[in-house]
């Protein structure tokens, strides 16, 4: 019994880490990686944007994410079959905000764009208006990403303390 605590205790405190990770990424982008690609011309930023979602595409960053969705996945059960127990609703909240605001969003917004990005010439002008569209469309859903993850974090914080 001692065990399964401490590995319960152990998968709240990585779904906290985990979620404060990525919060801190995606708050890196929103508050200076977009705006400092805005300043380059259209087909620099363009570019740059599309090396960098290469780059993501790595073991670390997608551990990181997907599994601190896994671990909230699991969360999720956990709380449900243990509505009783204290701090079960902050960690199915915490859970179900990082899944819908952070990785479904992903998914369905921030994947698609990044997509139709990939096939666009940067130095095209269909290039420079789909870059100016991407450019507030993208940051708007990783704002939403960034608050869904930091919200996440806080209630892993608060159902860990109970």
């Amino acid at each position: 019994m001692a065990n399964l605590y401490h590995s319960l205790f152990a998968l709240k405190l990585l779904s906290l880490l985990g979620c404060g990770l990525v919060a801190g990424v995606f708050f890196a982008f929103s508050t200076f990686v977009m705006p400092a690609l805005a300043r380059l011309q259209p087909m620099q930023g363009l570019a740059a944007m599309q090396a960098i979602n290469i780059a993501a595409i790595n073991p670390l960053f997608m551990t990181a994410i997907f599994g601190t969705a896994a671990i909230c996945i699991f969360l999720v059960c956990s709380s449900l079959l243990k509505w009783n127990q204290p701090g079960s609703a902050y960690l199915l909240l915490g859970s179900l905000c990082y899944l819908i605001g952070a990785v479904l969003v992903t998914f369905a917004f921030n994947v698609p764009l990044n997509d139709a990005l990939a096939k666009v010439d940067p130095e095209s002008i269909n290039g420079a208006n789909l870059w100016a569209k991407y450019l507030n469309d993208w940051t708007f859903w990783n704002h939403v990403r960034t608050i869904a993850s930091l919200a996440a974090a806080a209630l892993f914080a608060i159902g860990l303390s109970k």
